[in-house]
C-alpha cells in the first residue's frame, strides 16, 4: 500500500497529491487536520492492519511518516520524505531508535522551513539506510518534485 501524507496546510487536492494521484491512481491520499496527535490517530486508523506500507510524506507529512515508521517498523517497507519537518518541536521521539527501512529524502537547498542543516543530521541519526538529495529548490519543491524519478522512488 502506498500512502501520501500531505503537509500541515496541504490536502488531498494539493499540487503534490494531485500529481501523485495521476501517476498512481491506487495511492491512498487522505486529508489530515488538527494537531500532530490528532493526525497520527487518523493515520493509525487508516493503516490499522496494513502490511507492506510505503509512506510518502511532504513536510509535516514527512514528520508523520517518520513517527509512524518508528512506531511500526515491521510494516513499513519504504519511505520517501519531501522536505520533512523533523526539525519541528512536535518531534520528540527518542532519536536513539535507528530504522533500517530504505528511505529517500529530498530537501531544497533554499528551504528555510526545514533547512538541510537542521534536518539532515536528525535523519542520519534515525535512518540507517538513508538516500539523501539536496536539490536547487525551496521548501515546496515546486521546481523539483515533478522531475523526480518517481518510478524508482516508489517501486517495490
Amino acid at each position: 500500500m502506498r500512502i501520501f501524507l500531505h503537509g500541515l496546510e496541504g490536502s488531498s487536492k494539493g499540487t503534490k497529491a494531485t500529481f501523485l494521484s495521476d501517476l498512481y491512481p491506487e495511492m491512498e491520499i487522505p486529508d489530515f487536520a488538527g494537531n500532530l496527535s490528532e493526525r497520527m490517530a487518523s493515520l493509525h486508523a487508516i493503516l490499522a492492519g496494513q502490511k507492506k506500507i510505503m509512506l510518502i510524506g511532504s513536510s509535516f507529512g514527512g514528520l508523520m511518516a517518520t513517527i509512524f515508521a518508528m512506531d511500526h517498523p515491521d510494516v513499513v517497507e519504504r519511505i520517501v520524505l519531501l522536505a520533512p519537518a523533523l526539525n519541528f518541536p512536535e518531534f520528540s521521539h527518542d532519536r536513539t531508535q535507528r530504522l533500517d527501512i530504505p528511505t529517500w529524502m529530498i530537501i531544497g537547498g533554499d528551504d528555510t522551513v526545514t533547512p538541510a542543516t537542521d534536518v539532515v543530521p536528525i535523519a542520519r541519526e534515525i535512518f540507517k539506510n538513508l538516500h539523501y538529495d539536496e536539490v536547487d529548490d525551496d521548501h515546496m519543491l515546486a521546481r523539483t518534485f515533478r522531475k523526480l524519478d518517481w518510478e524508482t522512488l516508489l517501486s517495490w
